[in-house]
């Protein structure tokens, strides 16, 4: 059996889809399954039972010998969300007992980061192991996450395989449910859709032009592609960062946008409001060396090529992958 945690959410549930064209049924899917909304992201997949987050640990403890891996997926992923106890909770005290779980049972893990660990970037984009006590993340979400990973690293004992996995920009299908907190690209089609125009933020830096301050933005299909590679060689264990190694600019991402839904451009710029003004990234891209040092050379969907394809096929239609 496999068992994806945060099997309902944006990630998790294209996962749950890949394993199943894989040939994978006996799927474990861990979540709180409250968002009907969210719920959604399950239908039309196949898999073998419903657990409770609150009641996981206790089911695996009763059923780990049927295991064969665990993706840890799920987290309290709000950025504005400032209640540092909530994420003690659920992301750092929760991957700490899923990882002194698989280390007693003896199975492999992949577990979520996210490039909100790297702050402003004021250390760079590396995933060097070195570095990661160096971070500084600009919010509670990004905090739980490093020091997770620190905690990791720190640890003797460790899973038979592992691997952290550093999310940077995620776009794609499955992310009806996210509201403020989906990506830039879901954003932009349904401002398209309602008023035939995108805003974006305005640039407050000098460095940097209205519309061009830039992130790695990475199709969800690439990053459930990378996570089944995990799983499939479970080799090279440690934590890699997860993006496309390439940044694009908000303007670049509007613009695909308008012309995947064949629409004439229309963009606005808007000031960036005050309360994130002064903790707003205007760059970040994943620095791959570490990636490429084990071979993995697979080419990723262009921002482009991902978008034509996530409006097309998803939003357009109002589907599920």
């Amino acid at each position: 059996m496999i068992i994806v945690t945060g099997a309902a959410g944006f990630i998790g549930s294209c996962l749950v889809h890949k394993l199943n064209n894989k040939g994978y049924r006996e799927i474990i899917v861990v979540d709180d399954f409250s968002n009907p909304v969210k719920n959604k992201n399950l239908e039309n997949k196949t898999f073998l039972q419903k657990v409770h987050r609150d009641d996981f640990f206790n089911w695996f403890s009763e059923n780990h010998t049927k295991v064969n891996f665990v993706f840890h997926l799920g987290a309290r992923t709000d950025t504005t969300e400032f209640d540092k106890a909530i994420f003690d909770k659920l992301n750092l005290n929760y991957s700490k007992d899923m990882w002194m779980s698989c280390v007693k049972y003896n199975i492999p893990l992949i577990y979520a980061s996210s490039a909100a660990t790297y702050g402003m970037g004021e250390n760079g984009y590396s995933d060097k192991h070195e570095l990661i006590k160096k971070l500084k993340p600009l919010n509670p979400y990004g905090d739980s996450k490093n020091e997770f990973d620190k905690w990791v690293l720190d640890q003797k004992e460790t899973p038979s395989y592992w691997a952290g996995v550093k999310f940077f920009n995620v776009y794609g299908p499955n992310e009806y449910h996210k509201s403020r907190m989906a990506s830039v690209v879901f954003h932009a089609f349904n401002q398209i859709k309602n008023t035939g125009k995108v805003k974006l933020f305005r640039s407050h830096n000098p460095d940097y032009s209205n519309g061009g301050q830039l992130r790695d933005f990475i199709y969800v299909k690439d990053v459930i592609n990378l996570l089944w590679l995990g799983m499939l060689y479970k080799q090279n264990g440690g934590i890699y960062n997860m993006g496309t190694g390439k940044a694009r600019t908000f303007l670049d991402l509007a613009k695909a946008t308008f012309k995947a839904m064949n629409k004439p451009e229309n963009i606005e710029f808007i000031d960036t409001p005050q309360d994130i003004r002064a903790k707003y990234q205007y760059f970040t891209e994943a620095d791959l060396t570490k990636l490429h040092s084990i071979n993995y050379n697979i080419p990723f969907f262009s921002l482009e090529k991902g978008i034509e394809d996530y409006v097309q096929w998803y939003l357009s239609k109002g589907i599920y992958y």
